[in-house]
């Protein structure tokens, strides 16, 4: 018999007299006494919150971006918070600490708004988000109204059918049911199962096996031979037996007594692959004393003396255990018998390192009676581990109950919004709890009945899991008893949300099922349903975020995607009029539990970076699974993606480098926008290289990476990770560790050459890289909670090696450094992304819209003669010099227009001339056009003689273009060409402020950044940067020399690789000196010297600097830079 995992529940109101007791199911204890017993504990569990009590939630402004502790010292960060209100005229604008509690802003809020607080109380407001940006909070205070208190609570009766619940607990059997089965014909099938052997324990000791001790069965069959046929020989030897199915049960119930009596049990069909060659073929029924046996164990004591250790041993011990530390969970299937001998027998010099403890524990010989006593043991004098480090002995490894009540009690300390960020993982952990109840189950439903964020989101995740048929019965109750947990109140809102969830999923499937020139329309027509469910319901709450409270659906501004999946673009109506409209995407037909995994992750990392004072510019978002196939993304405003701003360049934009510089600058016009942009930009990309590589995110194509105006990068559609590259044929698409092209190079260098900013770049990357290595066992552990969740490319101890190998734990910080940094040359160095990038911009042509007009790409928006007014003339009165973004001159056109008194002064270059003469061909055929000066000049193309000529010419073009037919010389190209821009009130093109700076002048020829330590009688010198090299107008090819003086033996010279053609080259090698004792270490020097590479061995020196060392000490990291004087001699060495 194979479990049916679809439970008949049918609701009905069942008062009780105490006022929050209810029924979960229609069951009695003979029946099943766990799920009553659940029942009971959800009555006791609900019964200590009364609704009445608002202690429960504090709140803090901002306290899911940092920890406690960082609260407790306020950080220094300051948020500015608008409050708007009916109780205040205008709005009250302050600044406040990151760590302030709601109730002192309310109260703030008050003592402006009223002159007597003496009848106000506090308790009666409550303030309410309506917009933020980067440190900025707009927040409503309203006034609560009375609050009705229910004394009787009337709770809801689910009533399960009989075979529903026998199959998902696959413990009960009725009378009934044994007399319908009996009456069952014989089943025809040329398998035939037959019992071959009954197996007997007679050795087995009972009260010694572990109390989550588990049977399980497996039915075999074999083919029989033809009816009426002689069997060949041999072929008795050859026949195949065939696994059909499996069961896994408890030996011991949840009262701790050995299951009894006679047992149907629903078999689970065996996976592909995992047939055995066996001649013993179990019964699926078994048969135990017919009187129940507890089994009440003693705990012997433990040891009262612990084994002596020498202090070498003790050293080696800890750094063995460190090491492992980080291999947790991957290393728990993979220690040695000798490691977990050592382990076991050494268990008490591992404490301090609080991490190893999962390998401890694994390595314990037994599980059995004798050995409990030391393993309790070892848990109590144990020093309390941190959530993070908990979060591992919540694994399937260690199905001990008390081990894992030990591991949620750590856990209890931690915050509802750090809990937000563990949910899916504590969601997957409850599949490796042996019973129904468990501390873990407790844990989950107390945290959501005091926090509504975590309800809401602990209801999709469970219903998310509904579709894993294993354990869809154990998350049917559990997922009941959320429900009777959190109230009516809520119940109602999750029906409301699983509903529209269900009309867009009909919606999305009938878009995706029909023909793409009807699709607008059956969008339309579904939506009126959506229209329909808004009218019944005045509001919803959407899956994404529970503060997403809309009431209407915007029809017009919704739309498509043209992709494979062809996803909605949703436009919803904010319920608080003061919100703006908030879009979404919805997917169906795609597996979003990936996509949310990795935004988790990446959600997690950002984190970190903040506690430790590294803010990335990370550009995060939420997206929910909200069904298998189906589910919601937060969509980021004012974001484009890289195809789209490349393609304003053409389809081979993605081989350009300007394209994202000048989408910046078209979008932030000003100095101060456009370097707080680029700032932007280089730590957002700096965190996304970071984060992309460790996930080892794939199918990274540039419709996948988007860039706001702002300056922001991030990273969407994340369907292939941890290595599993898109494949093209038998070629991998994904050729380069990570993304970063060189228009991206380009942005941060503020030009083609490397600048110093390009160094600022590394360090951050290299930074980030090493704070997120110093959390490997999160990651891991993370992950590998996620195993049994059923993501493709998340299956097996492989796939977490690929996140443990991209941490590289074992390493140091130098060694990472130096390794990170070679993979960002590496990745600037590959020529495959770029043409990914082109095969991909070629393969969605086919889904371009001829609706889709060009634009111009320096012009922000588009303009039209009726935002602008007719143009009267156009007329090239001069040329002048420019210097940004390249050196070159720009033509100053005078404009006028109709309705206007004077003309109006813009300035174009010859290149921004000819893009609008190309997009002007791609509407209009080229007889109703001018022609247009031709590009390829003989001579100086940037010569002050050749722009006189090209004035002359572009003065034609444009008289031409003005008479030209109406519908050419009024379209919306020429008037958004024309229009002014801010660059053109200024008198000159602004220089670039991104030029990296000068040297200084006198004998410092540049400087060169260092890292030097010493340690074990080796002195580590690392060569980071070079930055201001002078050079005779013609960059080198510089690296750096280094002696270490005196050095009588000529032993002391090390030299790094050479940079090309670059005056601020980044190296981050490490040169290490051996053998140094600490008492010459203040006599030394460090000699280094820079050097061109030239032609035939002749190098020229560029610059040199004398280090002394007496200021160093051992374990002392010194990085700092150090000027560059002007070379002694021009002679090489």
């Amino acid at each position: 018999m194979v479990p049916v995992c679809v439970c008949d529940w049918q609701v009905s109101l069942a008062p009780r007299l105490n006022g929050f007791g209810y029924e979960l199911f229609q069951v009695s204890e003979e029946r099943d006494e766990e799920v009553a017993a659940f029942c009971h504990m959800l009555d006791v569990l609900r019964s200590a919150y009364p609704s009445s009590d608002p202690s429960n939630n504090s709140g803090f402004v901002w306290s899911p971006s940092v920890g406690p502790e960082e609260l407790q010292q306020g950080l220094g960060v300051s948020v500015k918070v608008t409050v708007i209100s009916d109780h205040i005229r205008e709005p009250l604008t302050f600044t406040c600490d990151g760590s302030s509690t709601v109730d002192l802003l309310i109260y703030q809020t008050l003592c402006y708004a009223n002159e007597d607080l003496d009848h106000i109380d506090v308790d009666h407001y409550l303030l309410k988000v309506c917009g933020q940006s980067m440190c900025e909070v707009e927040i409503a205070l309203f006034s609560l109204p009375p609050l009705k208190v229910e004394l009787v609570l009337h709770v809801e009766r689910l009533v399960q059918s009989v075979k529903a619940l026998c199959s998902s607990l696959a413990a009960v059997e009725t009378p009934d049911i044994t007399s319908a089965l009996n009456q069952l014909p014989a089943c025809p099938c040329r398998l035939q199962p037959r019992v071959q052997k009954v197996n007997t324990y007679t050795h087995l000791q009972i009260n010694q096996l572990p109390r989550e001790t588990q049977l399980t069965v497996t039915l075999y069959a074999s083919a029989l031979p033809p009816p009426g046929g002689a069997e060949e020989k041999g072929s008795k030897q050859r026949r195949s037996i065939d696994s059909l199915g499996w069961v896994t049960m408890p030996l011991f119930n949840f009262r701790h007594i050995l299951t009894c009596g006679r047992k149907l049990l629903g078999l689970w069909p065996s996976t592909p692959g995992s047939n055995t060659r066996s001649k013993s073929i179990p019964s699926m029924h078994y048969f135990t004393p017919s009187s129940p046996l507890y089994l009440l164990p003693s705990i012997p004591l433990p040891l009262s003396t612990s084994p002596s250790l020498s202090l070498t041993l003790k050293r080696s011990m800890h750094v063995r255990c460190l090491c492992f530390s980080s291999l947790s969970p991957l290393y728990l299937p993979r220690l040695t018998p000798e490691d977990k001998r050592l382990l076991w027998e050494k268990r008490s010099f591992c404490q301090s390192e609080s991490g190893a403890l999962p390998l401890v524990l694994a390595s314990a010989p037994r599980w059995e009676w004798a050995c409990l006593s030391d393993i309790y043991a070892l848990l109590r004098q144990w020093a309390c581990l941190n959530h993070h480090d908990a979060l591992g002995l919540l694994h399937a490894t260690f199905p001990d109950q008390e081990l894992r009540r030990t591991a949620v009690q750590w856990m209890d300390t931690i915050s509802d919004p750090e809990l937000l960020d563990f949910l899916p993982q504590l969601v997957q952990a409850l599949k490796y709890e042996c019973y129904l109840d468990s501390p873990l189950v407790r844990f989950l439903l107390r945290r959501a009945i005091g926090d509504m964020r975590i309800a809401h989101y602990l209801f999709w995740l469970l219903k998310d899991t509904l579709q894993d048929s294993q354990f869809s019965g154990r998350y049917q109750h559990l997922l009941a008893g959320l429900l009777c947990c959190v109230g009516g109140g809520l119940r109602e809102e999750f029906d409301r949300q699983c509903w529209l969830v269900s009309i867009l999923a009909k919606v999305a499937q009938r878009v995706r099922d029909t023909s793409p020139s009807s699709r607008q329309a059956i969008l339309r027509e579904g939506l009126e349903e959506v229209r329909q469910f808004f009218s019944v319901s005045s509001s919803c709450r959407l899956p994404l975020n529970p503060g997403m409270l809309v009431k209407a659906v915007n029809i017009q501004s919704c739309s498509y995607f043209n992709s494979n999946a062809v996803p909605l673009k949703l436009s919803f109506q904010n319920l608080d009029p003061r919100g703006d409209n908030i879009n979404v995407i919805f997917k169906s037909g795609d597996d979003l539990r990936q996509d949310m995994l990795t935004l988790q992750i990446i959600r997690i990392m950002n984190k970190i970076w903040i506690q430790e004072g590294l803010d990335m510019r990370m550009v995060i978002f939420r997206c929910f699974s909200t069904g298998r196939g189906r589910g919601m993304v937060e969509m980021i405003p004012q974001a484009e993606t890289l195809r789209k701003i490349q393609g304003e360049h053409g389809v081979t934009g993605s081989f350009k480098d300007r394209p994202l510089a000048d989408w910046l600058q078209k979008h932030n016009p000003t100095e101060d926008e456009y370097e707080k942009a680029v700032e932007n930009f280089i730590y957002s990309c700096a965190g996304c290289c970071v984060a992309t590589y460790i996930l080892g995110i794939c199918d990274r194509h540039n419709d996948n990476i988007m860039l706001k105006t702002s300056g922001h990068m991030f990273h969407i559609d994340f369907g292939k990770f941890l290595g599993h590259a898109q494949m093209f044929g038998n070629i991998k698409r994904d050729r380069a560790p990570f993304v970063f092209t060189s228009d991206m190079a380009y942005v941060i260098n503020g030009g083609d050459k490397p600048s110093s900013r390009f160094h600022d770049f590394v360090d951050l990357c290299c930074e980030a890289y090493n704070l997120i290595r110093k959390h490997a066992h999160l990651f891991l552990n993370l992950l590998g909670l996620m195993l049994s969740c059923g993501i493709p490319e998340l299956s097996d101890l492989d796939d977490l090696k690929y996140v443990y190998d991209a941490l590289r734990p074992h390493e140091s910080e130098a060694d990472a450094t130096m390794y990170f940094t070679r993979l960002i040359e590496s990745s600037l160095g590959s020529v495959a992304t770029k043409l990914n990038f082109f095969i991909h911009n070629l393969a969605q042509m086919k889904f371009a819209s001829s609706e889709e007009r060009p634009v111009l790409s320096f012009a922000p928006r588009v303009y039209t003669l009726k935002t602008d007014g007719l143009i009267r003339n156009l007329f090239v009165c001069r040329h002048i010099r420019t210097y940004s973004p390249s050196k070159g001159y720009a033509f100053v056109v005078k404009v006028e227009r109709e309705g206007q008194q004077g003309s109006v002064l813009v300035q174009r270059s010859f290149e921004e001339f000819y893009e609008l003469h190309s997009k002007l061909r791609l509407i209009f055929p080229s007889s109703k056009l001018p022609s247009f000066p031709s590009r390829f000049l003989i001579g100086r193309s940037r010569g002050e003689a050749m722009a006189d000529r090209r004035k002359d010419e572009l003065n034609g073009y444009v008289w031409h273009l003005v008479h030209a037919a109406p519908e050419v010389a009024q379209c919306d190209l020429i008037y958004t060409f024309f229009h002014p821009l801010q660059r053109d009130e200024k008198p000159g093109t602004v220089v670039n402020t991104l030029q990296s700076k000068p040297a200084v002048s006198g004998k410092v020829v540049g400087e060169v950044k260092l890292s030097i330590s010493y340690k074990s009688d080796k002195l580590f010198i690392m060569v980071m940067h070079i930055r201001g090299l002078v050079s005779d107008g013609t960059d080198p090819d510089p690296y750096v020399k280094l002696y270490l003086l005196p050095d009588p033996q000529k032993t002391g010279k090390r030299k790094t690789k050479a940079a090309r053609r670059t005056c601020n080259p980044t190296y981050n090698e490490m040169l290490v000196y051996d053998r140094i004792p600490r008492g010459d270490l203040q006599q030394r020097v460090i000699h280094l010297r820079v050097l061109g590479e030239g032609a035939f061995w002749e190098n020229t020196l560029l610059g040199e600097a004398f280090i002394p060392l007496k200021t160093l000490t051992a374990g002392q990291c010194w990085a700092d830079w150090h000027q560059l004087g002007t070379p002694s001699t021009d002679s090489t060495r």
